[in-house]
């Protein structure tokens, strides 16, 4: 999972260098390489690609393309950070929606880690994108960050279909049906906005494409040989890298009211997954006759 975080570190970087170019434009090359890295991989697997759960698949589908065009839009017009912040709300969205769509209930102690990290979004917005190099002119700042929250809401359907499809369908498959949907979408997209790439824009295209389908991969191998509250967890590191890569690479400066946000963003989502992990550490000990009262 910490290969899958810096894979992710690195598309991140990638959209961001690429900021003249159309997000849709960027999905529609990213997704080419990833339909054919996922169909060669499944076939060598000899798995259908298509599989049978077509309704969830396809939602599974849907919901990632868009959450993916919300993402790059924000990583384009906010502080590499500062979007990467805002996604992280995506693990919150899951667990909230997770109450009507799977049936599993929140805790009332994760309401409360829950608001921490709405609080911290907020602080960020304050002292980022005002203070930024790369954001001078962010006069429609706000309006991108609303974009970063629609999409990890989004995130959260599209996780919430993903665990609906735990064991019904190959991981690969899964992965599969993402550009498998985002393809099309961004095909058309391109039809009315369209900047032909030059020069050394084609290497970031095809690094963002590796760098993407080499987080995909990691991840879901993560997943498959971990429990999800123990692999989770790791993706709060990439914040570090988006950091880093932002400072280094895209002078991007901020306040300390932008990393005190931060610090509640990770505080918030840190301690949700600490407390998950100990009420279900408890429940496991116990009889199966007992029940914990969190």
């Amino acid at each position: 999972m910490l290969l899958s975080t810096l894979f992710f570190a690195g598309m991140n970087a990638c959209v961001k260098q690429l900021h003249h170019l159309p997000a849709l434009e960027i999905i529609f090359f990213r997704s080419i390489f990833s339909i054919v890295a996922s169909y060669v991989a499944l076939r060598r697997l000899h798995v259908a690609p298509f599989g049978n759960n077509y309704r969830l698949l396809i939602s599974r589908g849907s919901t990632g393309a868009l959450a993916l065009i919300c993402y790059f839009l924000a990583l384009q017009n906010l502080p590499l950070a500062t979007a990467v912040t805002v996604q992280y709300l995506a693990p919150i969205f899951t667990a909230v929606l997770g109450i009507w769509l799977v049936r599993e209930p929140v805790r009332r102690w994760q309401w409360a880690f829950f608001a921490l990290s709405f609080g911290g979004v907020l602080l960020v917005q304050q002292g980022g994108p005002a203070i930024s190099a790369t954001s001078a002119a962010a006069t429609g700042g706000l309006a991108f960050l609303g974009i970063g929250v629609l999409g990890a809401f989004v995130s959260g359907l599209s996780y919430n279909a993903i665990r609906k499809l735990r064991g019904r369908e190959h991981p690969l498959v899964i992965v599969f049906y993402f550009p498998l949907i985002s393809l099309p979408l961004a095909a058309v997209a391109c039809l009315f906005q369209w900047t032909t790439p030059h020069g050394t824009d084609w290497l970031w295209l095809l690094a963002c494409g590796v760098f993407t389908q080499g987080a995909q991969l990691t991840m879901t191998r993560a997943y498959q040989m971990e429990r999800l509250s123990r692999v989770a967890p790791l993706n709060y590191l990439g914040m570090f890298y988006a950091l880093g890569l932002g400072y280094l690479f895209f002078a991007e400066a901020f306040g300390p009211l932008a990393y005190a946000g931060m610090a509640l963003v990770l505080l918030g989502v840190g301690l949700n997954a600490w407390y998950t992990n100990r009420v279900d550490a408890r429940a496991a000990a116990l009889p199966p006759a007992e029940e914990v009262v969190a």
